[in-house]
């Protein structure tokens, strides 16, 4: 799995791990994947194995293959939850802003995916878990270049369901509403809007769903109320989505 040095990601390593699932987590930063390895978990878990390196990287995703064969003989389930955000007006931000944000939100997990795929078709009832947001729904300003990745997921996500299923692969969406997590303090670009506020739901039981999710081999979840009841929202009242939004912005301006 990939993300699995904090938040949601280092979540669902772990109760992943507490269910007799062996994982394989990789990350940027060594000292805090040494720590979700250190974890202690009950007798009949068995421990987490990591893997350092950059998953926008070519290399990296060969090596995690490459562990995954050695230790495990291949691989039944990948979850891909990495993620970069940027905040700010998209007319300010440079190429480079949109082009690191699709590479670690779009390409690396579709890429990871691409490269599993033979290694999946063999596993024991494999499956497919993309972390998104519930704004590949429906977007909100100064999120341009993460909803956009987003919602690109979103769509490679469906296409990959109706794919993949004669082959017995599972493909799961996990779209987030507002988790607890470092995902405020590792953007890109900008800090967390005023007005960007939210009853956060703990890392520990959005992995909790995706867990579930997983075990019932669900095509979609939201964790939480408020990601449920953004969705709804998106579909059937998205102008009022954009009025709220609109109005958090001319205050937080006034």
């Amino acid at each position: 799995m990939t993300g699995g040095s904090s938040g949601v990601g280092r979540a669902v390593a772990l109760a992943l791990a507490r269910r007799g699932v062996q994982v394989l987590a990789t990350a940027r930063r060594p000292d805090l994947l040494a720590s979700l390895a250190a974890e202690r978990l009950p007798a009949t878990a068995p421990p987490i194995a990591v893997l350092a390196g950059d998953i926008t990287l070519p290399e990296t995703r060969q090596r995690l293959l490459a562990q995954a064969i050695e230790q495990y003989d291949g691989i039944d389930i990948i979850v891909a939850a990495a993620g970069s955000g940027a905040i700010g007006p998209f007319r300010d931000a440079g190429a480079d802003t949109l082009r690191k944000i699709m590479e670690v939100d779009f390409f690396a997990p579709a890429e990871l995916i691409r490269e599993s795929l033979p290694l999946l078709a063999r596993g024991r009832d494999p499956a497919i878990v993309l972390v998104g947001s519930i704004l590949g729904y429906h977007p909100l300003p100064l999120h341009a270049e993460y909803c956009a990745a987003k919602a690109a997921l979103k769509s490679l996500a469906a296409s990959l369901h109706t794919e993949l299923e004669h082959e017995g692969i599972d493909v799961l969406l996990a779209s987030l509403g507002p988790t607890e997590s470092g995902f405020w303090a590792s953007l890109v670009r900008g800090e967390r809007p005023e007005w960007s506020q939210g009853r956060a739901l703990s890392a520990a039981a959005t992995a909790e769903a995706i867990a579930v999710g997983l075990e019932r081999r669900r095509r979609e979840i939201l964790p939480g109320w408020s990601a449920k009841g953004f969705a709804l929202a998106a579909r059937f009242a998205p102008r009022l989505i954009d009025a709220v939004v609109r109005r958090r912005m001319q205050k937080r301006q006034a």
